[in-house]
This record gives structure tokens, sequence and C-alpha cells, in this order.
């Protein structure tokens, strides 16, 4: 929590004058000394995906070296600071950023001190990144040099309350959007950018936006639009402080914690010294009266202010023209990148070698699956779309942007798409180490999966829902989540597969109901099923039902008892009444972790409830993964299965069954809608 420094400074100068006059050369070195000090906002080195690094390894070394070169460095023009040292795998990128009116020495300071925090609190990490008033510091193993990136997010709290919430919420809406587009227009020195507002009860408003000067106008403004929409939930309308994300952050507070900066000329380049200000360097008249004189001492000076008024409208009427063509920028800047996106078709076709059988990863109810391999040496994934979507080639074109636009570590990326004649492809990046289902149920490779890797897994998985769900530009509903959709990498990192799937298929759904059950049965909730009512709660279902799978090692169709066969949902069920839940984890795993796997079955007991209201979201399921201090509360009966086809759900029809179980093996569905 960030206690305004103000307020402090008050406390100490009452204290300061008691004593005297003479203890005022005290209270301005002590002013002095607090300006320096920057409050922790926060950081983490939470990156398990990532991995560790060895003492004395040669990422190690190449880290030491990046992090001592901050002390030295001569470089760190306008607070930022963007270096790398060595060779891959064992490259190190780090980033450093300090507050836009933050000066050199102070930056250097600030980030030194950052240094020795993030070193400590994070031994070995690959990846981490820490959070101070005046700075910000990371660093990673992979490419953060203008890339977007919005997790992980803190918020800075304050205690202060305000009077009116809802004109509140306006004015600092109102003047976050107005920061947000100064900042997005700055040049590749400093996207920054402070300013005041006092709203109608006449409490005025301080705000700061700033963004990473290695991102474009378009990632800028993404970045702080992202941030800003979390305000409300994070910091419940009060003068909170702010958030902080890695390319960006904002910060508001009801007085003015920031020094004033002098805006940069566009025209003048980073390294060219900024004009020295004008100053009238003529003579005083003599006493003679001598004309000549004090003509040029008025006439000059006049000159020179009609000048800077003229230079002052030139600007001011440029500015107003550059917003103007903001938006036809902004439909260029999609242009561009919707064709950065699309790939030529004879490549495709190149790189999968004529999309042959030898190439074919897999079939579905979109298309085939081949593996490909560009001129580059890059290897891909590309969908063939295997039936018309209904959809115009702006329209594919339009939904691809935006699919494309959801990145994150646990989500299989979209590279681009190819559209020529009937023949819509869809370019993703290759992920080696095929499908969940294809570890976790077989006898012979899921002994590969010890319990660390599952639970790493589980983790993967929870982060990549939790970004489709609430931290993505698009909310997103996945609807057909299963181990055959969660795709592991070379290191079994998980990756959500097919999330964006419903914007390029046309189905006859709203928001919030479809007519037509889309999905695999099994993993599907009751409401889904029995009314067509799908929410973020019917991911979690089936979230809780692959959970199960992973500890359990067995299909949710059925787990076998002799010749006798009970679903997994209503054996975990009867295990957990009994006192006997231990009895689903798999036999090939030990129980070193014992503790972990109860809690991650009483999750899953959680998740699969029958009531959707009763199940947690996203964001608590992470809570409960990461704080073992949090008590979980006591699960309800889950929706059971007779057997590994129907389900045994109140007022089910035989033809509601029927539809579910002809749609196993349907395309995937996924909705969005933006927030």
């Amino acid at each position: 929590m960030i206690v305004p420094i103000a307020s402090n400074i008050l406390i100490i100068e009452r204290t300061i004058r008691m004593a005297g006059v003479s203890s005022m050369l005290l209270f301005f070195l002590f002013v002095i000394l607090i300006s320096q000090v920057s409050a922790h906002i926060g950081g983490t080195c939470d990156y398990s995906m990532v991995g560790n690094y060895t003492a004395n390894s040669t990422y190690n070394t190449n880290l030491n070296t990046l992090l001592s070169t901050l002390s030295s460095n001569t470089e760190i023009n306008y607070g930022f600071y963007n270096f790398s040292h060595g060779q891959s795998p064992d490259r190190v990128n780090a980033i450093g950023l300090c507050r836009g009116d933050v000066e050199p020495d102070e930056c250097r300071s600030c980030l030194n001190y950052a240094r020795s925090n993030l070193t400590q609190d994070c031994p070995n990490q690959k990846e981490a990144i820490i959070h101070f008033d005046n700075c910000m510091l990371r660093y990673s193993n992979r490419t953060i040099f203008g890339q977007v990136e919005t997790f992980p997010g803190y918020c800075v709290q304050n205690l202060s309350n305000v009077t009116d919430e809802d004109e509140f919420k306006q004015a600092i809406v109102n003047l976050m959007r107005k920061l947000k587009d100064v900042a997005a227009s700055g040049d590749s020195r400093r996207k920054y950018a402070t300013d005041n507002v006092t709203t109608g009860n006449f409490e005025t408003i301080y705000g700061l936006v700033q963004c990473t000067p290695d991102l474009s106008e378009t990632q800028c403004n993404y970045c702080l639009d992202e941030t800003i929409s979390q305000i409300p939930y994070c910091c419940n309308l009060t003068f909170c402080g702010g958030a902080a994300r890695p390319s960006c952050n904002i910060r508001f507070e009801n007085y003015r914690f920031y020094k004033l900066t002098t805006v940069l000329d566009p025209e003048i380049p980073p390294s060219s010294p900024a004009p020295p200000p004008f100053a009238d360097t003529s003579p005083e008249p003599e006493e003679s009266g001598n004309t000549i004189v004090i003509m040029i001492s008025i006439v000059v000076p006049t000159i020179v202010v009609v000048l800077l008024i003229c230079l002052c409208l030139y600007l001011r009427r440029r500015k107003a023209r550059k917003n103007l063509v903001v938006k036809e920028d902004e439909i260029e800047d999609e242009i561009k990148i919707a064709e950065s996106l699309q790939f030529n078709f004879n490549t495709i076709q190149v790189a999968t070698e004529d999309f042959s059988d030898s190439n074919k990863l897999g079939q579905g109810g979109f298309g085939a699956v081949y593996r490909g391999r560009l001129s580059n040496g890059q290897m891909i994934a590309v969908k063939r779309l295997s039936r018309d979507s209904g959809q115009g080639d702006t329209e594919f074109k339009n939904e691809v942007l935006l699919v494309a636009k959801l990145q994150h570590r646990n989500l299989v990326r979209l590279l681009g798409f190819c559209l020529e004649g009937n023949e819509r492809l869809l370019v993703y990046e290759y992920v080696p180490n095929k499908s969940l289902d294809y570890f976790i149920f077989d006898p012979n490779m899921k002994a590969q999966l010890d319990w660390e890797s599952r639970y790493k897994i589980i983790r993967g998985i929870t982060r990549g829902l939790l970004y489709l769900h609430e931290d993505s530009r698009l909310r997103v509903i996945h609807r057909d989540l299963k181990a055959s959709n969660i795709l592991l990498d070379e290191e079994m990192h998980p990756k959500i597969a097919d999330f964006g799937m419903a914007r390029l298929f046309l189905v006859d759904q709203t928001h919030a109901n479809t007519t037509r059950i889309v999905g695999t049965c099994g993993y599907m909730a009751p409401e889904y099923a029995m009314h067509g009512q799908f929410s973020v709660k019917s991911d979690v279902f089936s979230f809780g039902v692959l959970v199960l799978e992973i500890l359990s090692g067995q299909k949710n169709s059925g787990i076998h008892h002799g010749e006798n066969v009970e679903d997994l949902l209503s054996f975990a069920w009867r295990s957990w009444k009994e006192q006997t839940a231990i009895n689903i984890v798999d036999p090939s795993l030990n129980n070193n972790s014992r503790n972990e796997m109860m809690r991650c079955i009483h999750i899953g007991l959680l998740c699969v409830q029958e009531n959707l209201a009763d199940r947690p979201t996203m964001a608590t399921i992470m809570l409960m993964l990461n704080s073992y201090s949090l008590s979980l509360p006591i699960p309800t009966k889950p929706a059971f299965y007779k057997n590994s086809r129907n389900r045994s759900l109140p007022g089910s029809s035989e033809s509601m069954i029927k539809s579910a179980q002809e749609s196993e093996n349907e395309a995937s569905i996924t909705e969005l809608y933006a927030r």
C-alpha cells in the first residue's frame, strides 16, 4: 500500500517547526532524501513456465554482466534502458524504465536498487520483474523488446476515498484517455504524459500514464486501454494510485506526485541538445538616452515574442490536423497488420509438401492439420478448413486479425492465414510434443509426466484460461476445453488450442446461448448440454473435468473396477465423500506431494458442481493454486454421468443427448465478444 509522501512531509514539517527555524535546513535535506526513495509497488519471479538457471551457468554469467552495466551505462536516455547480452539459448534481454520526470542520476539509482532486490528476491529465475514508484526493471531469456505484455499486473492502493464516485469515475476516465493519446503519440525517446483535472466537487485529480518507448503508437494505446479498463476492479474507484504492467503503467492521486517536465520537441532528434531558452542580453540604456540601444532593447524582445506566438499557433494547428487523421492512421495500421499476417498459398503448399499425408498431424471437424517448414526453417502447423464458413474474405481477415491479437505463452499462437479461391488456411506455431491426451491416457507415455510436470500443466492451463476470460482484449469462452486441445511444447509447457474457432465459423448463436450444441460429450457443463447456455462457468466445468483426468490418468468416460464401469466424476465424488479421494490419483505418481494432489482434487470437484453459481472463476482458481492459506469451500454433488455416452441430468431429453453425442467430433467452437 502506497501512502502519499506529501502527507508524511506535512507531518514532518510541523514537527520541525516546533523545534525552531534553525531546523528548516534539516527539513529541506529530508525532502531531498525522501524524493530519492522509490516505494515498492510489486513484482514477481513466478515464471514457472520459463524455468530456472543454475548457479555459475552461462545464463547466470550473462545476467550478472548485463545487470552490472546499469551502474556505468551512459545511454539511459530519457529513462529507458534496453540491452541484451549473450547468445541463444543463454541470451538475456533486459528492460529498465524510469518515470518520465525522474532525473538520469536518480533513474540509475532506482534501477540499481531494483537490480539488487530483483536478484535477491528471485534467485535462479530466468525471468523476473519488479516495479518501484520511480522505475521498473525486468529481464527474460525470451524476446521482450517491442512486445506488448500486460501480464502480470499490479495495483497500487491508497487510503483516500472520493466524494462522488460517479463524477470521479467520469473525470478519471476522461483524464486517462486524454493522457493515453498524448503518451502513445510520443517518439522512441519517451511515451509519457501528465495532467490534472478538477471535478465539480473541487477535487483535483493528478494523472500520469507511460509506455515503454520501444512500443508503437498502436501497441501503447492497446496496453493503456487494457490497464485503464481494470481501474474500477483494481481500486474500487478510490484514489488508488494506479496500476503497473510490464509494458505500461498509469497512476492518479489527489496531490501532484510528479515533477513538471519539458515536452520533447518531435523536430529535435534524440541525439541533439534542446535549444537554450531565449535570454535578453541587450545592455541597459545609458543615462545619456542612447535611442538606438533603447529601440533594440524593445524591438528585439517584441519580435521574439511574436515569433514564439506564431510557432505556438503553428504547432497547435499541426496537432489538430494530426488528431483529424488518427482514425485513418489506425485503419492503415490495421491494414498493414493484416497484410503482414497473410501467407501466399504457394508458400504453404511448398512448406507442407503439397499437403502430403506424411505431414498430416490430424483430422477434425474443421478440417485437416498439417506440419510444415518455411523457407527460413521455421516449423508451422497449418489448418486447412474443409467447409465454407459463410463469411466473405474481408470478414474472414477481420476475424483472423482479432484472434491473432490474443497472445499468451499458454495459448497456441496464430501466425497468419491464407486466402486463395476456396482455400482458407490458418497458420499456427508448431508445437512438437503433440497433445495432452497422447501422454496421460497412454499406459506407457504417462510415465513421462511426473506430478511436478502435471501440476505445471494445470497451472499453465489456468493462466491461459484466465487470460481468455479476463485479461485479453476480447472475452473468450472456449466451449471445447479438453485434453486433446491442450498441446505441449518441447519443454512440456501447455498451450491451449482452438480458442478462436467461433470467429471463423458462423454458428447460430448469441453471446449467451446457442441452438446447436457443439463440443465434446463428457466435458460439457449441464446448462450447456441441456439448454445451450454457455458462459465462463461452462469453461470452468470443462477445466474441472480436465484436472481430474490429469490427476487420475483416466478418461472421464469411465474407470473400470473389474466388470463395473464408473464415470470419473461419480468416482471422484464417491471417493471424496468416503474420505478416500487419494484413491483417484494415478498409481504411477508417488505421494510426495500429497497435499498438492488433494488440493487439486478439491478444486476439480468445486469446478464440476452442477449449479454454475457455485463454481469458482478462473481468477479464484489461480488464487487457490497459489495460496495454501486460502481455505476452500466444501464442494456439492457434481453433474453425474450414467455412462460414457449419456448424461444423468434432470429433465434431459433423448434429442438433446443425441445432439450432444453427434457433436462430439464437430469443430471446436469458441465465443469471443468485446469487453
